[in-house]
């Protein structure tokens, strides 16, 4: 009968320190000395010390080692356990991977980043994958009879790990790491730096449908550990939120980087003229059903192609410890909640289009978007000035969004609010900004709209010209299309 804990295999001491080493897998062939950080290689019934880890990066993850669930995988459920721990960080910032131990003693890798968690177990060996020269970002390929999308490549490296681990990259090594999405939802991560290539394949998952036992106490987190002074004004700074990768300083409001973690060097730069939120820093609001904490706001600038005008739109980041993040998005045309996507939705030949989850979005813009100035906590390492590629699908009160950096492509998909609703759930109600713009229209009803309009301005137009002799027309230019529906929401490789 299976249980949720293994039984353990093998014990030895380190060789450096001589604490315990405890081997859960007999099939494990490295581990990490909890005691003295020394790497070790198990060769039989020795152990040999082959280097020493760099310190983890403290991300008050509440996953721990020794902590268990259950995961549905090939029509079972089988109990696993958290055996190990790798650090990896690309340009994009810093993510975690847990090894699972598996009844029967295979392993999987639950992935930890973007606030979010995707479980993978290995391709199996000797199957085909990609040329890495093939899989530029945005591109599309062909694995296992089905299409999926490149939505990250780039470098990584190993920094740092703890525990058990089926295999060892070496560390501060770059590597080059693809990351697939699929028009299901399935992930499918390339690691080039090995040879041959690995490959990975898994969902996202939801921490609650993994019945997780033994997680850390949050009663037990240190609190002043993520407490520091600006390093640009000395004003004492505090991280609120578990995977906070960037935030601002509530004085001088310069942006600090924590990608070495509370502790290390940390990096501010300062920002220009200050934006005042519409909804403070902080407040709860309920949308559909859940409570949000706003814990972030962006203040973006577009410009389409050929267009030398510009239009701006404001992005707040919402947070709940159930459902991670959200974005909701105040746009001239009006408000919106968006959630970035595990799926790629699949791209028409000519662009115009997009296809996700069996719904058709039509493309209403597409522009280059900049990052202008930037408030609270963030899970990827903002900065002022972050630019991307972006194209906004609409399909009734349905949209989606692409955002297309150097090395990733992140979708999200949400839908419109009604400004009423947005000023409610955040008690916005004395604020008459809060519903100064009007609610946008499905697609088909502007068009509607503006073909009626069309047709009546073609007709004041021929009374005028009848009535007078002589006179003159002006006219002006209303954008009639906020901007973005979704935010730049990379966090990372999310192996």
């Amino acid at each position: 009968m299976a249980t949720d804990a293994p039984q353990r295999h093998y014990r030895a001491p380190c060789p450096s320190c001589g604490a315990p080493v405890e081997f859960a897998s007999a099939q494990t062939p490295y581990a990490v000395c909890g005691y003295c950080r020394s790497t070790v290689a198990r060769e039989g019934e020795v152990l040999r010390r082959i280097g020493r880890m760099a310190e983890l990066f403290d991300d008050h993850s509440p996953l721990q080692l020794g902590a268990g669930g259950r995961i549905a995988l090939d029509g079972g459920e089988p109990a696993f356990t958290l055996i190990g721990r790798l650090q990896y960080k690309s340009e994009a910032g810093v993510w975690t991977e847990w090894i699972a131990l598996l009844d029967g003693g295979a392993t999987a890798t639950l992935g930890e980043d973007n606030g979010a968690y995707v479980f993978t177990s290995a391709v199996p060996p000797g199957v085909r994958l990609p040329d890495v020269r093939a899989l530029p970002v945005g591109a599309a390929t062909a694995f296992d009879g089905q299409r999926w999308g490149v939505a990250y490549s780039g470098q990584a490296q190993l920094i740092a790990a703890q525990g058990e681990l089926p295999r060892l990259p070496p560390l501060g090594q770059p590597f080059a790491l693809v990351e697939l999405r699929s028009e299901g939802g399935e992930v499918l991560s390339i690691d080039y730096g090995a040879q041959p290539p690995q490959a990975e394949r898994g969902r996202a998952v939801q921490l609650p449908e993994l019945r997780l036992h033994g997680l850390k106490d949050e009663s037990v987190k240190s609190e002043h550990g993520r407490q520091f002074n600006c390093p640009h004004c000395g004003a004492p700074v505090q991280v609120r939120l578990d995977s906070t990768k960037a935030l601002t300083c509530g004085t001088c409001h310069s942006i600090i980087t924590l990608e070495g973690g509370v502790g290390g060097e940390l990096r501010a730069a300062e920002q220009g003229a200050r934006v005042r939120p519409l909804i403070p820093l902080g407040r709860t609001g309920q949308l559909q059903g859940v409570h949000w904490q706003v814990v972030g706001f962006q203040q973006r600038v577009g410009q389409e192609p050929d267009d030398d005008e510009t239009f701006s739109w404001q992005e707040y980041l919402l947070f709940n410890r159930q459902k991670g993040f959200a974005f909701l998005v105040d746009a001239s045309d009006g408000w919106s909640l968006v959630r970035p996507t595990t799926g790629a939705p699949r791209l028409a030949a000519d662009e115009g289009s997009a296809n996700y989850l069996g719904r058709r979005y039509a493309l209403q813009s597409r522009y280059r978007a900049t990052t202008g100035y930037v408030l609270g906590e963030f899970y990827w390492p903002v900065e002022r000035g972050q630019q991307t590629d972006n194209r906004d699908f609409s399909s009734g009160r349905g949209l989606l969004s692409m955002e297309k950096s150097d090395s990733e492509v992140t979708w999200s998909s949400g839908y419109r609010l009604p400004s009423h609703a947005v000023a409610a759930a955040f008690g916005l109600q004395d604020l008459p900004e809060a519903a100064a713009h009007t609610d946008a229209l499905p697609v088909t009803a502007f068009k509607s709209v503006m073909t009626l309009m069309l047709i009546l301005f073609v007709i004041i137009i021929v009374l005028v010209l009848l009535t007078e002799c002589s006179g003159g027309s002006g006219g002006g230019y209303t954008r009639s299309s906020g901007g973005s529906w979704g935010g730049y929401s990379s966090g990372g490789g999310h192996k």
